[in-house]
């Protein structure tokens, strides 16, 4: 299935897939084939929700049409599984906001490639594929220009899926400068990390990707995200940035300190403007953030299930939602962080989260924790038997 790109003129020199909206009837049609299944109706509370919301998104429109039983077209959701991680260092770690030195995002990565880290292990349990995709990190090549990004093919052949390592390198520029500064990103490099994303979930789709699962990993990025959160749900005051603000890696309370001061010297260096969020990426990056964004948009324009992990990969949806607002209707809130931004962002979005583990990991694993809820949501829609076909008797009419 190829995107129908829209209409209207591209933003940033990027022209955005056009994102389908729901059909209310595929809604309808679902809560009709949940409620005729052999249980009391609604019984299986927030589960029957998810198998509405995943398989009205992915219903034809001949499947959502309600018809009588006789003439009824059959119902199938298909679940496969991708877990996407992007990695990017950041320039503000230069301002002592995190609690582990930046080398950590080239190790995370050999770790990653090792089969190591904690999402190589939930995605093996969950059956999700892994994708690694290095977007903006520091970590040195022979081959890199002297902006630290590499001459490569067009990024659809880059990024190849399945392959046998996970980590594809496809970095925009070597991680992003110091957005309490100056700029953080070039134009030029935000619209290649937003291709990039893209271009990844057209090939999520041809592998027959029906959910993909956002993660990332880069040293610094709580406070990017702390940024681009305040700025796009208008939380700009001291106070609001002390609430908005967490421990991310966890920073000791002098680093809390100075992470906290670092978001205000970059909103009042750049006073963002929500409604501008070209210029606002440009200003605060970053590239991990900005890639996810692309594939959210990507993934929702060929109707995928779209599956937040925390606080970062929340940020990156609201980017995504701040350039083509249809996103959010295939945007799945996996669990709840510690981190405090990630409250705000949920609620800006409108999302109520399934699970509430008290993680704050990243890398996906959240995220990676709830696919096995989409795959029991799509198992009640596909195998559970309805009343009329278990010859159970079904609720008593009043």
């Amino acid at each position: 299935m190829t995107s129908v790109l829209d209409s209207t003129p591209p933003q940033g020199g990027v022209r955005l897939p056009r994102v389908p909206l729901v059909n209310p009837q595929a809604t309808d049609r679902m809560w009709q084939l949940l409620d005729s299944k052999t249980k009391p109706p609604r019984s299986l509370g927030r589960l029957e929700e998810l198998a509405v919301r995943f398989g009205a998104l992915r219903l034809t429109p001949e499947q959502a049409v309600t018809l009588p039983v006789s003439v009824r077209k059959p119902v199938t959701v298909t679940y496969r599984a991708s877990v996407v991680v992007a990695a990017a260092d950041h320039g503000v770690v230069d301002e002592g906001v995190s609690a582990f030195p930046q080398s950590v995002t080239e190790q995370m990565l050999l770790n990653f490639e090792a089969g190591g880290a904690a999402i190589n292990a939930l995605c093996k349990a969950a059956g999700a594929d892994l994708i690694v995709v290095d977007v903006g990190t520091k970590r040195q090549d022979p081959a890199e220009n002297s902006l630290g990004a590499k001459e490569v093919e067009p990024a659809t052949t880059r990024v190849a899926v399945p392959d046998i390592s996970p980590v594809r390198d496809c970095r925009v520029r070597a991680g992003s400068a110091n957005m309490t500064r100056q700029n953080a990103l070039e134009p030029s490099e935000v619209q290649q990390a937003l291709n990039l994303g893209l271009d990844l979930a057209l090939e999520l789709d041809r592998c027959g990707t029906t959910v993909v699962a956002l993660g990332e990993m880069g040293i610094g990025n709580t406070t990017v995200a702390s940024v681009l959160t305040a700025a796009l749900c208008g939380a700009t005051s001291s106070e609001e940035i002390v609430r908005l603000v967490g421990r991310g890696t966890g920073v000791d309370d002098a680093g809390l300190q100075r992470k906290r001061h670092a978001v205000e010297r970059a909103l009042s260096l750049h006073r963002p403007d929500p409604n501008q969020p070209w210029q606002l990426l440009c200003q605060i990056g970053g590239l991990e953030i900005i890639f996810l964004a692309g594939v959210a948009i990507g993934a929702a324009a060929q109707r995928m299930a779209v599956v937040l992990d925390g606080f970062i990969s929340t940020s990156a949806a609201l980017v995504a939602n701040a350039l083509s607002p249809d996103v959010k209707q295939y945007l799945f809130a996996s669990h709840r962080s510690v981190e405090p931004g990630h409250r705000l962002a949920l609620e800006k979005l409108g999302l109520e989260p399934y699970l509430d583990l008290q993680l704050r990991l990243g890398e996906g694993s959240g995220a990676a924790l709830a696919l096995p809820l989409f795959a029991a949501a799509t198992a009640i829609v596909n195998d559970m038997a309805t009343f009329e076909s278990a010859g159970v008797s079904g609720p008593v009419a009043t």
